[in-house]
C-alpha cells in the first residue's frame, strides 16, 4: 500500500470526523469553495468545517487561495486529484454505510 493510500485511509476512514472530511472532500472535487459555502452545503456549522479543512490542509489534501475568512478558497490538492480511484475505493464502502443509515431512517420515521 503507498503512503498516500494509508494517509488517505487513517484521514477518512480511521477516524471519527472521516465522514465529514469525505464529505469535503467530494465538494471540493467538484468545485472550489470557501469556509462559509461549505458549511451551507453539507447543513454543517462553520467551525466544524474550518477544523476539517484544517486536518485537510495539515495532511496535504486541500490547498487555498486568498486570504482569511470568507476570502479563502479551498481545493482538493493535486495528490487527491492523482488518486481520485483510491478515493473513492475508500468512501464507497463509506457511503454505503451512510445510505443504509439514512434508509434505516427513513423507515422508522415511516412506520411511526
Amino acid at each position: 500500500m503507498r503512503e498516500v493510500e494509508k494517509t488517505l485511509y487513517w484521514i477518512l476512514a480511521g477516524t471519527m470526523g472521516g465522514a465529514n472530511r469525505v464529505r469535503i472532500l467530494r465538494e471540493l472535487l467538484k468545485k472550489p469553495q470557501n469556509t462559509n459555502n461549505l458549511s451551507k452545503i453539507l447543513n454543517l456549522d462553520f467551525k466544524t468545517i474550518q477544523y476539517h479543512l484544517k486536518v485537510l490542509e495539515k495532511n496535504g489534501f486541500v490547498t487555498f487561495k486568498g486570504g482569511g475568512g470568507f476570502s479563502r478558497l479551498y481545493f482538493p490538492a493535486q495528490i487527491v486529484e492523482d488518486n481520485v480511484e483510491t478515493l473513492h475505493k475508500i468512501i464507497q464502502p463509506m457511503e454505503d454505510q451512510l445510505d443504509g443509515k439514512k434508509k434505516k431512517k427513513r423507515m422508522k420515521n415511516e412506520s411511526s
